[in-house]
């Protein structure tokens, strides 16, 4: 940390006030303090603050007099939020207003050091030049972009998840950003120190899941030739992601529920118990109370899971962050390129909001890639969205646009998957979420239809 920083706390409690100084002050802050609104006003009007942190309710005002105040005097001043009474429309009115982030008490010290160090990044980008894209808005860490009410409200409930051990569901819809959500509960919460493991259910063959979960022993079947931690393990401590679990096998199910009732399990081909400490976030793009009547999915495993269930706003009900999405990935690839980002011009953003984007984010993301190759060092306008824009299902263009009635169906499936494969990057687990069924439909299929097994990953 820089030791020229400077931070101005705000709060009426002494204790608060003391243990802030304390920990900036450990960090290499010049701090300085205020015990309510009125002299926050004074110290604001002496001087100018990289960072001012205060609290919202206070004995002679609020935080957002404060923050008005610091705003006014200096622009470039970030400000942080804290309240002890945490509400979603307060948390969306605090970054509507400005506010650099919103945190509710008990304060986590690392939580509020690494919104700090954000801050301080802010202020390296804008002092060599560096400034980050046009419209974009990075809410929270794990590379969560926007600042969508519902977004917003959805932040927040991952924050107070992530202030408790509680296990956490999250069902949303493919490419929505399931797994950023899951590390930005990790990174919020007392474990961000320890591991984050993610495990994809769908990924693995059944036979080796149990494995991968669980860990074995040597010998314990043929091929293991020497013991192996699993993701449990792995994770002691930290935080373990399980993602895509409707795809967990029943069979497993029962295994799975002992480990989180009883936060202990047995590698294969052991009967010593080993006891870990972590949390666990689930995620799935299907809907287990569905699969649950369907008796696709154990229950009890479903009603263990779902503690603090979490949904994420797919794009079309967040479209005001489409353009700041979209500047966030030209930067970007641009950047991985060794180029300079290119211009977005307001049709292309236009053109970009109108669609709805049932691929979400992910979507969005691999089409912002096709564009910035394609259109490398140019302006990128209405025309470049209209010339490489293509609806899933619609990759042939010109004439053949659509089958000839009685084209096989087995054709017409080939092609889709193919076509779906390409707009996912090879990617099978994507594709398999775009498609709504299984990665191990989608590895048949490709050996069914003889498409090349390594373009496809």
């Amino acid at each position: 940390m820089k030791s020229n920083s400077s931070v101005l706390v705000v709060d009426d409690e002494p204790g608060m006030r003391t243990a802030l100084r304390a920990n900036f002050q450990l960090h290499g802050w010049r701090v300085e303090t205020a015990a309510g609104v009125h002299e926050a006003g004074r110290a604001l009007e002496r001087t100018n603050f990289d960072l001012v942190v205060s609290d919202i309710r206070m004995r002679d005002g609020d935080g957002f007099a404060v923050m008005c105040s610091a705003l006014k005097s200096s622009p470039a001043t970030a400000v942080i939020l804290l309240t002890a009474f945490g509400s979603v429309p307060e948390a969306v009115e605090s970054m509507r207003s400005g506010a650099f982030d919103y945190l509710t008490k008990p304060i986590s010290f690392d939580q509020l050091q690494a919104a700090a160090a954000r801050v301080m990044q802010r202020a390296r980008e804008k002092t060599t030049g560096d400034k980050p894209a046009k419209k974009a808005a990075a809410v929270a860490g794990a590379g969560i972009i926007g600042r969508a009410p519902l977004l917003l409200q959805t932040l927040q409930r991952a924050r107070a998840a992530a202030s408790t051990d509680a296990d956490v569901l999250i069902e949303a819809e493919s490419g929505t950003g399931k797994e950023l959500l899951a590390r930005f509960i990790h990174e919020s919460s007392d474990r961000s120190s320890k591991p984050f493991v993610a495990v994809n259910c769908a990924a693995l063959p059944e036979h080796l899941l149990e494995s991968e979960m669980f860990g074995h022993t040597k010998g314990a079947f043929t091929g293991a030739n020497a013991a192996k931690a699993g993701k449990f393990e792995l994770a002691q401590g930290g935080t373990l992601l399980l993602d895509e679990i409707g795809e967990m096998p029943l069979n497993l199910q029962p295994k799975l529920l002992r480990v989180l009732q009883e936060r202990e399990f047995e590698r294969l081909g052991e009967t010593r118990s080993t006891h870990i400490n972590i949390r666990v976030i689930a995620t799935t793009n299907a809907s287990l109370g569905s699969m649950v009547e369907q008796g696709r999915f154990r229950s009890d495993l479903y009603y263990r899971l779902n503690v603090i269930p979490l949904s994420i706003p797919c794009l079309r009900e967040r479209i005001e962050d489409i353009p700041a999405l979209a500047h966030y990935f030209a930067e970007k690839f641009a950047a991985e390129a060794d180029a300079s980002a290119p211009v977005l011009d307001e049709s292309f953003l236009e053109s970009l909001e109108a669609h709805r984007w049932p691929g979400n984010v992910r979507e969005l993301a691999n089409f912002m890639r096709r564009v910035l190759s394609l259109h490398p060092g140019s302006k990128i306008d209405a025309a470049c969205f209209a010339q490489e824009f293509r609806p899933l299902g619609m990759a042939r263009v010109g004439a053949h646009a659509l089958p000839a009635a009685g084209t096989p169906i087995s054709v017409l499936e080939k092609m889709h998957l193919e076509n779906t494969l390409q707009l996912a990057n090879g990617n099978r687990t994507h594709a398999a979420e775009m498609l709504g069924i299984s990665v191990r439909t989608i590895r048949n299929r490709i050996k069914e239809y003889g498409l090349p097994p390594r373009r496809y990953a």
